[in-house]
């Protein structure tokens, strides 16, 4: 299994940035995906989740409105639309993948079973 997420980069605050996350040698179809992230310092936190179909989505309180997730199921893709960026949103994003579907167990790292190296978002004030 490998995840590859892509599109981070340095933005100024209120602005925009698209993650990406192109999945293999999995299902993708049949399996949770989700976005965690890690600041300097701290550990890592989720920030949102989908459903295998898509219909279903579930975001941490602090980025309810700003983020979206999305998935393209046909493309093996998972997304990360961020908007209204803050310099507290800086951290390494990662994407995971899951077989579970459960809350609140699927906002927990353990409940991913394989995960991306990693892509830099810079929010500058």
């Amino acid at each position: 299994v490998q995840l590859v997420e892509s599109g981070g980069g340095l933005v100024q605050a209120g602005g925009s940035l698209r993650l990406s996350c192109a999945a293999s040698g999995l299902t993708f179809s049949a399996v949770t995906m989700g976005w965690f992230r890690q600041a300097p310092g701290k550990e890592r936190e989720f920030v949102g989740t989908i459903a295998w179909l898509g219909g279903s989505t579930y975001y941490t309180d602090s980025v309810k409105g700003r983020f979206t997730i999305s998935r393209d199921n046909a493309k093996n893709t998972l997304y990360l639309q961020m908007n209204s960026l803050e310099p507290e949103d800086t951290a390494v994003y990662y994407c995971a993948s899951s077989p579970r579907w459960k809350f609140p167990a699927i906002t927990i790292t353990q409940s991913y079973d394989y995960w991306g190296q990693g892509t830099q978002v810079t929010v500058s004030s």
